[in-house]
């Protein structure tokens, strides 16, 4: 088990499964929806937003992210680090 995760749970077994947590993340993000409206056979909103935040504060979101974005670059042919940036200063 994660040790985040080992601490979260304090002693007992894990019984969220992460990839619905994370699935229900992505749904948010999709639907702008509100937390506390998320369909019922996702995790509960209070257990996937407290996720959500831990994710935010200890920074796993951006490790993830960042992650995600160097495998797609990779992928796609591309050096993993941008040389180019566009800024929009209206």
């Amino acid at each position: 088990m994660l040790e985040w995760r080992a601490a979260r749970a304090e002693g007992r077994e894990p019984t969220t499964d992460l990839r619905e947590v994370v699935n229900a993340i992505l749904y948010v993000a999709r639907t702008g929806i509100a937390w506390r409206y998320l369909p019922h056979d996702l995790p509960p909103h209070t257990t996937v937003y407290g996720y959500f935040q831990a994710w935010e504060a200890d920074g796993t979101a951006e490790e993830i992210h960042d992650t995600l974005r160097e495998q797609l670059r990779k992928k796609k042919g591309r050096r993993i680090l941008p040389t180019t940036a566009v800024i929009d200063a209206q």
